[in-house]
């Protein structure tokens, strides 16, 4: 694989940063994701952590060096993620729990799939045109759809996320297959917040990502003004043509069994552990437990 990929985050008007992003490949396989750590809750920051935390070692494990089994990986993760995030705040004694939002994509053998909970998004630029983005898991978002009036609805009321009691809800897109130059985002809310869709789109096309980047960043705090949400992005482009570009990846000299992160150095937090390996068998065990007495009631 060949890629270009960019990062960043940056704090708002808020009292901390709760946003998370990284991503891994290994030599055929790639993961991005991001988590934003919802305000209202305790240990946001926390929720978001667990999150990419637990989806990198379900990477690690499962990315040999591909996924076998693309959509039900991203489901099982997604799911092990939320039982980490109500194990902590359970072993801690919290009243209420930690949680979060969450966006991944993979991307293998010329293919791309994604999940996400919540309302962190992931875009699809081609050609200069936005080919798809994912469609938020809120109240807004959903009378939207349905065509009715969203003048009244808060947009930041979600009706599913990661660490809540009831089970997230969430969608699985792809395979979309990728074509050389395709951009891909992922983002917080603090960007769409105050960004329209067509402006990203056209901000990705018309620049390198290390300058798309930082410009629609910076035009979203302008935007947001003191009050402003925090804005993580993380993109990328694939099959990157220019071999000088600075934040071009190959994995082509990758060696079998070889695994690269950032999101265990890249969004370090001195107050978090790593998870335990124990925990994380734990909670594989109990999601194939579950989609076994699925599979046997509907034999």
């Amino acid at each position: 694989m060949k890629f270009s990929v960019y990062q960043i985050s940056r704090q708002g008007g808020r009292e901390r940063n709760e946003d998370r992003m990284g991503y891994a490949y290994t030599r055929e396989s790639g993961l991005f994701v991001l988590a934003d750590g919802m305000g209202g809750h305790p240990e946001g920051a926390m929720a978001a952590q667990l999150a990419l935390q637990t989806f990198s070692a379900y990477f690690q494990k499962a990315a040999n060096p591909t996924v076998r089994e693309v959509p039900e990986f991203l489901s099982s993760a997604l799911m092990a993620a939320h039982h980490q995030i109500i194990r902590y705040a359970a072993e801690k004694g919290m009243l209420d729990t930690p949680r979060t939002t969450l966006v991944a994509a993979v991307m293998e053998r010329g293919n791309m799939h994604w999940v996400h909970c919540g309302d962190s998004r992931l875009y699809l630029v081609r050609n200069g045109e936005l080919l798809t983005r994912t469609r938020d898991h809120s109240y807004m978002e959903q009378q939207a759809h349905l065509g009715k009036a969203t003048q009244h609805i808060n947009r930041n009321i979600l009706f599913t996320c990661l660490g809540s009691p009831a089970k997230p809800v969430f969608d699985l897109s792809g395979p979309v297959q990728l074509l050389q130059g395709d951009r891909v985002l992922l983002c917080s809310d603090g960007l769409w917040g105050t960004v329209k869709d067509f402006e990203i789109a056209a901000e990705l096309a018309r620049n390198p990502l290390e300058q798309a980047v930082p410009e629609l960043v910076e035009m979203a705090l302008k935007r947001g003004g003191p009050r402003c949400d925090n804005v993580t992005v993380l993109a990328m482009e694939w099959e990157t043509a220019d071999e000088f570009q600075t934040t071009r990846v190959s994995t082509e000299d990758i060696e079998e069994g070889v695994f690269a992160s950032t999101i265990q150095s890249g969004v370090a937090d001195p107050t978090i552990e790593d998870l335990d390996d124990e925990a994380i068998e734990k909670s594989i065990a109990e999601i194939n437990e579950a989609i076994r007495r699925t599979a046997e009631r509907n034999s």
